[in-house]
């Protein structure tokens, strides 16, 4: 009877003890059945590691965790965002407030519920967890920036001409130890340089049958070093020039008498083929006057415009082109007063659209005149385009004849075929009535 009482009150103590104690072993096989795993953790370093360092983070384990970084010597929780099942990735910037040690690591924390674990890895991608990194290899002495590219001459020895067959010799003289090349728009390019002796690059290319060298040719130079490019244009004539310029449409003409003020004297330059007038060596002398001060000087035209008293003036411009050779033209003209009477009857003519030597677009040019009432007007206009170095433009482009109006008005136009910047239109105009004639001369330029 005792027995049975003292069982009575045993088992619900024992009952009791295992009730309580269940959940505690149930909890624990919980946590080892879901503890988190990490499969893989790298680190990746855009450079040596330095303020601007971009460092990326990966890591492989249990899905649908927080995964967190932190580094010794940034006071800051990197935070890794699950981008695809069980793969979470994150990036840290380092700026100049982190202080990292002489071998620093990343240490991921991945959370899975209540569980979690670590994985460490040293930043610079060494050895796998707990290993070291050797010691940072000692930065190296700043090393100067390479000196600038430069080409200090580009030249071509000059040939008699343009023809196939013809050996176009460049040479370039610039920094030495660099790779050199030279290109002809629109014929060939890159042709390569080869470096003769230090800083003197030579090449050659031989003229084709079918090559097109066109008027604005444009040939160029190109240094490459260090991820430099310096380039230079060739400006020099491809053809021998022994020729000197010629200095044509004078006005006033040779003798003629012009009547008021204020005078103009002009005239144009003809450099065909050849290098071009040097501006600065034209120089004009007026009934022996130095007038180049006050005149407007181009590589194509000379004017000077003044009052002038009257009597006669002798005229002399000398020019010379950029390969040194000179010219010299001498003329006179006659200035009378507003009293003196003209010389003779004369018919009237006058260019009323344009100024002598004025510049004009591209395009249909309109000139208009006046002259005596139905008087019969002839029309020849030239084109003439010197182009340095190459070759010369001379074309007719009208010839035409018409009659002045009840007022003397008469016009007349004209275009070029293949409009040449620079170029010089020479028009002949001739009017004629009765037994009366006369001519004048009206010259454009294209402009550039």
């Amino acid at each position: 009877m005792q027995v049975h009482r003292f069982l009575s009150f045993l088992l619900p103590l024992l009952a009791t003890g295992f009730i309580a104690t269940a959940p505690q072993l149930a909890g624990a096989q919980s946590r080892a059945r879901f503890a988190p795993e990490i499969s893989s953790f790298q680190v990746d370093v855009s450079d040596r590691l330095g303020p601007g360092s971009d460092i990326d983070f990966t890591l492989e384990g249990t899905p649908r965790g927080k995964a967190s970084v932190r580094i010794g010597g940034v006071n800051k929780t990197i935070a890794l965002r699950e981008v695809e099942r069980g793969v979470y990735e994150g990036s840290y910037t380092l700026s100049r407030r982190d202080r990292l040690g002489p071998q620093p690591t990343a240490r991921a924390t991945l959370r899975v519920r209540n569980a979690s674990t670590v994985a460490t890895q040293a930043l610079a991608g060494g050895p796998p967890p707990v290993a070291t990194l050797p010691p940072p290899p000692a930065v190296p002495p700043a090393v100067p920036a390479p000196a600038p590219l430069v080409i200090e001459r580009f030249g071509v020895t000059p040939i008699a001409r343009i023809e196939p067959g013809a050996d176009l010799r460049f040479a370039a003289v610039g920094t030495p130890g660099a790779r050199a090349s030279f290109t002809i728009d629109g014929v060939v390019q890159g042709v390569a340089m080869p470096e003769v002796r230090p800083g003197r690059y030579e090449g050659a290319y031989t003229i084709r049958r079918n090559d097109n060298f066109p008027p604005s040719l444009n040939i160029s130079a190109a240094l490459e070093a260090n991820g430099q490019v310096a380039r230079s244009r060739l400006n020099q004539a491809l053809l021998v020039d022994a020729r000197p310029p010629t200095i044509r449409n004078l006005a006033p003409h040779n003798n003629e008498t012009v009547t008021g003020n204020p005078a103009s004297v002009s005239a144009t330059f003809d450099d065909s083929g050849g290098v071009g007038v040097d501006t600065k060596s034209v120089k004009i002398m007026i009934g022996g006057q130095d007038m180049t001060r006050n005149a407007s000087i181009t590589p194509q035209f000379i004017t000077w415009r003044g009052d002038l008293r009257p009597g006669s003036y002798p005229v002399e411009i000398t020019a010379a082109d950029n390969a040194g050779n000179t010219v010299k033209q001498t003329w006179a003209f006659n200035v009378t007063g507003p009293q003196t009477p003209p010389p003779a009857a004369m018919l009237p003519l006058q260019i009323t659209s344009h100024a002598n030597n004025a510049q004009v677009g591209n395009g249909v040019i309109e000139v208009r005149g006046r002259t005596a009432p139905d008087a019969k007007v002839d029309i020849q206009v030239q084109v003439v385009a010197s182009v340095a170095g190459f070759f010369g433009i001379n074309q007719q482009v009208l010839n035409q004849t018409v009659r002045s109006d009840a007022n003397g008005v008469f016009g007349f136009s004209f275009q070029a075929q293949v409009p040449v910047p620079g170029a010089r239109f020479e028009a002949n105009i001739t009017a004629t009535k009765g037994d009366l004639s006369r001519e004048t001369r009206l010259v454009l330029f294209q402009q550039h």
